[in-house]
């Protein structure tokens, strides 16, 4: 939370942008802990669903047209589908969006907060190995990640006229310069 309030003040509006039919329990799954933070930070938070491509755009002009607005990108197949898309209306809409996987930052998203894809991977093989030799996969525990990454796309930051604070930068597991 402490990270969040060296760049959240820039905003007093942001839009949750997620696919209701392709996100756990249609979209609450990440829009309670969203709202909860929110409250917090004392800004607000909007659901921004969108079902198909076509609407994804209509959300970035609206969030454009308010001062102050910003957008969180929720970690869904269909929003991983449509990630360029994403990220291209972020830029010409200079509309600042965190998303959750690295691949957005690394794409010229501006900044990207989540499971570090790479180390579940590699966790996962072992579970693959057991299930291989006959352990059948219910009898065995369920995990949860345990790395996350913060990466900044300082390119992206400085297109949006932006200025990333240094001591979020020193937080960041990457930076892309």
């Amino acid at each position: 939370m402490e990270l969040l309030k060296d760049v959240v003040p820039l905003t007093s509006r942001i839009a949750l942008m997620l696919n209701p039919a392709t996100s756990p329990d249609g979209g609450a799954y990440f829009l309670s802990p969203a709202e909860s933070a929110a409250a917090l930070l004392k800004v607000a938070i909007v659901a921004a669903p969108v079902h198909d491509p076509a609407e994804i755009e209509p959300i970035m002009v609206s969030l454009a047209r308010e001062p102050n607005s910003g957008l969180i990108v929720a970690p869904d197949i269909f929003i991983l589908a449509h990630r360029e898309q994403i990220i291209a209306l972020a830029a010409q809409y200079r509309l600042p969006a965190a998303y959750a996987y690295r691949l957005f930052a690394a794409s010229g998203g501006l900044m990207s907060y989540g499971t570090d894809l790479v180390d579940l991977f590699r966790r996962a093989a072992p579970y693959v190995d057991r299930i291989l030799k006959g352990e059948k996969p219910a009898d065995l525990p369920v995990q949860t990640p345990t790395r996350y990454e913060l990466v900044i796309n300082l390119k992206t930051a400085k297109a949006f006229g932006l200025d990333i604070p240094l001591s979020v930068q020193q937080r960041a597991d990457e930076v892309i310069e």
